[in-house]
């Protein structure tokens, strides 16, 4: 059987009982799960449901353990996306004051929000997200305190689906977001914005380890090789190697019932019984860390698929340096349910140990922007738009096993949180690093030191490591120290630490250092040495160029190895090309050879990576279609047009750009699937680019093409409002790349 829904008069009645009552409690609700399937073993629990919640989009927990849930209730009230801009958002908290599991009591944090996406307890306050602003609150026994604000260009415009999320601060101490090239630590008061690569969509997760993993619609899980920002030392590279890697080749689902999606029209995306083939609405990737799953289940790959009504399971492979991920079933889904409403997207760690979802429990998901004819009469018909106003979380438990108990962190003693780093829960872990750095309690800092060197748990080491860093009370000889009692994934994160001291008072210990970690011939360690030298080939080139080029050397066909190189290249390309004979006297096509031209290619023109570009509004009329590329096209092209790996190709370049007026214009009015080759390059992307012709008006989509041709193209055409007019009507579905080659240019 599947839930009964409740009629809007039912829950408008509630509401206003909300409304009218500033910390109500609620009868807890019963919602059976008959429609649902569950992997074996496991069991559903509802924690919370409508009227309590509506429209959760992301949860954090607090250090009590209560549950604060960003609600975005305005998202798409129907169809036509109508009332969006309503301040109707808030951030609520959950409470279960009988203690049996299952919220009873709420109360209203903050309201009058528009569009709510993200929240993290942090810095004993609050960070929240809400369109275009980044803010921090203080709390005040529950209430909001003083706020600041963080960053005023955090989500600065663009579609909700593509705006920054997730707020996830990871091992290093910095705080992450999805869709968004920067990352953010407050430091003596003070917060500090850094560049970072632009990772995924929706939702942000991290190993024991600190790497960062994501996706975006058609992909269900694409992650980085090596911590963040290793691989950006030298701005006028572009990694591509060991960042931004697609880890599930297979992006297959097994939904239990026919699905409405918004590219169901398309060719391959339904079988014949229209069932859902592959990801098309992939969010919220989670890494499962808790200890309340057996023990194969330990950083497992969770994703979410909330048009196929679906959570997915992914075992990830650790090889050396590389990460891959494998389905864990072939036919099946960790979770899977014929109910419509079920909408997951968004997945936690608790400090319980259990898994928990935000499931938005809705009948439309997709926004208006990208609403296609073929999903909003497929919506109408099933009246999908007419199942609001509710919203569930979950909590899935290993049904044998009984959950943890959660740490009364307030009233935990420093010594303890220490302890408390030793913990099998990820989440235990990170909250007791977050707050021992927030306490600034320097006299545990012995036992911190202590725990650095532990030979027994190099996972609790390294958030030592990690802890004492926050406290300023790491140095050289430490570091030195905990390299020689870890094994190579903490010499790793220690290598990376090393960084803040290449002076000259250390180059020659440093030198010898390294020299002793390469005659170990570790593939993790070697990685780290290359991308942690940078800064010592800064300082004392002479004596570290050599190291470089032994590493370059022993893995010369290892592209992930030679971006490492390159990356501690900073100013030092062309002497180390010229030192080392790399000019003239080896293969033009050896891998090395390959980037190192490009980057010192880059440099000469100026040309940095893509995360460090800034973009800047036109003075004339082209400026609205800058306006309509930054909030549209450059979410999947990249602000600068270079595209985003895995998800759309460059616009620079692109024959499609600057050739046919007509051509572009059907592209942006119809949209493009299949294969497609830009610049020479075969571009194999799972997604389609949806069409714009119900989104904009004639002018606009002249406007975006006068954008595009300003910006990319050397010498614009002429393009009209009429001659957009002319293409309008003339087909209803996406181009493929043969039906561009065969359409005739009339405008070039």
């Amino acid at each position: 059987m599947t839930i009964k829904l409740p009629t809007l008069a039912c829950f408008s009645i509630a509401l206003m009982i909300m409304i009218g009552c500033g910390n109500p409690s609620f009868k807890e609700p019963r919602v059976s799960f008959d429609s649902y399937t569950v992997e074996k073993g496991f069991e559903l629990q509802l924690v919370a449901a409508e009227p309590m919640i509506e429209a959760p989009v992301t949860l954090d927990f607090d250090n009590q353990g209560r549950i604060w849930v960003v609600e975005m209730r305005a998202y798409m009230p129907n169809l036509e996306g109508i009332g969006e801009d309503a301040p109707t958002g808030r951030i609520t908290i959950l409470e279960d004051l009988d203690g049996n599991g299952v919220a009873d009591h709420s109360k209203v944090f903050i309201d009058s929000l528009v569009l709510p996406r993200a929240i993290a307890h942090v810095y004993g306050g609050l960070l929240y997200a809400e369109p275009p602003n980044l803010w921090f609150v203080e709390i005040d026994n529950d209430k909001p305190g003083k706020r600041t604000l963080v960053d005023s260009l955090y989500s600065d415009g663009g579609n909700v689906e593509m705006q920054p999320n997730g707020l996830r601060m990871n091992i290093d101490n910095w705080i992450y977001s999805a869709k968004s090239n920067y990352r953010y630590q407050r430091k003596d008061g003070q917060w500090i914005k850094e560049h970072t690569s632009v990772r995924g969509q929706w939702g942000i997760s991290q190993d024991n380890f600190g790497r960062l993993y994501y996706n975006n619609n058609t992909v269900q899980l694409i992650g980085d090789y090596a911590l963040p920002n290793m691989f950006l030392r030298n701005p006028y590279l572009r990694p591509r190697a060991a960042v931004d890697k697609v880890l599930t080749p297979d992006q297959r689902v097994y939904p239990l019932h026919p699905t409405s999606v918004n590219r169901g029209g398309e060719t391959g995306i339904l079988s014949k019984d229209s069932l859902l083939l592959e990801f098309t609405a992939a969010c919220a990737p989670l890494i499962y860390r808790g200890d309340q799953f057996p023990s194969e289940y330990l950083q497992n790959a969770f994703t979410c698929e909330p048009e196929g009504n679906l959570i997915k399971r992914n075992i990830l492979s650790y090889e050396g340096i590389k990460v891959s991920a494998r389905q864990a079933w072939e036919g099946r889904e960790f979770i899977a349910s014929t109910d419509e409403a079920f909408r997951p997207v968004n997945l936690f760690n608790g400090p319980d140990g259990a898994l928990y979802v935000a499931d938005m429990h809705r009948g439309i998901m997709q926004h208006k922007a990208y609403i296609t004819p073929y999903y909003a009469h497929h919506a109408g018909a099933k009246k999908l738009d007419t199942i609001l106003g509710m919203g569930r979380i979950l909590r899935v438990k290993y049904k044998s096993k009984p959950l943890s108990d959660i740490p009364a962190f307030e009233k935990t003693s420093s010594s303890d949180l220490v302890a408390l780093l030793k913990q099998q829960n990820g989440w235990i872990r990170d909250r007791a690093q977050q707050l021992l750095i927030f306490r600034g309690d320097r006299s545990v800092i012995p036992s911190l030191e202590k725990l650095a060197q532990d030979k027994e748990n190099e996972i609790a080491a390294i958030h030592a490591l990690h802890t004492l860093n926050g406290l300023d009370a790491l140095s050289f000889d430490f570091l030195k120290q905990a390299i020689a009692a870890g094994g190579s994934d903490r010499i790793a994160h220690a290598l990376s630490l090393l960084e803040k001291y290449p002076a000259g008072k250390y180059a020659a210990d440093m030198a010898a250092l390294s020299t002793g970690l390469m005659a170990k011939e570790d593939a993790v360690i070697d990685l780290y040495l290359a991308l942690s030298l940078g800064p010592w080939v800064s300082s004392d080139p002479d004596a570290f160029l050599p190291l470089l080029a032994r590493l370059s050397q022993a893995y010369s066909n290892d592209p992930v190895y030679q971006e490492a190189v390159v990356s501690s290249l900073v100013d030092a390309e062309e002497k180390f090309r010229d030192s080392f004979q790399l000019n003239g006297n080896s293969d033009p096509d050896d891998v090395l050879n390959k980037i190192l031209s490009k980057t010192i290619a880059n440099k000469k023109e100026g040309k940095k990576n893509s995360i460090f570009a800034e973009i800047f509004p036109l003075d004339d009329t082209r400026t609205n279609g800058l306006v309509l590329f930054r909030s549209t096209c450059a979410t999947c092209h990249g602000a600068d047009g270079n595209g985003v790996e895995n998800m759309a190709p460059p616009l620079k370049g692109s024959q499609y750009v600057s050739g046919s007026v007509d051509k572009l214009g059907m592209i942006i009015l119809h949209g493009l699937q299949g294969p497609i080759h830009v610049d020479g390059r075969l571009y194999e992307l799972k997604g389609s680019m949806p069409g714009f012709a119900n989104n904009f008006t004639d002018e606009q989509i002249a406007d975006i093409i006068r954008y595009l041709h300003n910006a990319f193209v050397t010498e614009p055409k002429k393009v009209t409002k009429k001659q957009i007019q002319q293409l309008r009507n003339k087909r209803t579905m996406p181009l493929t790349e043969k039906e561009l080659m065969s359409m005739p240019a009339t405008t070039e």
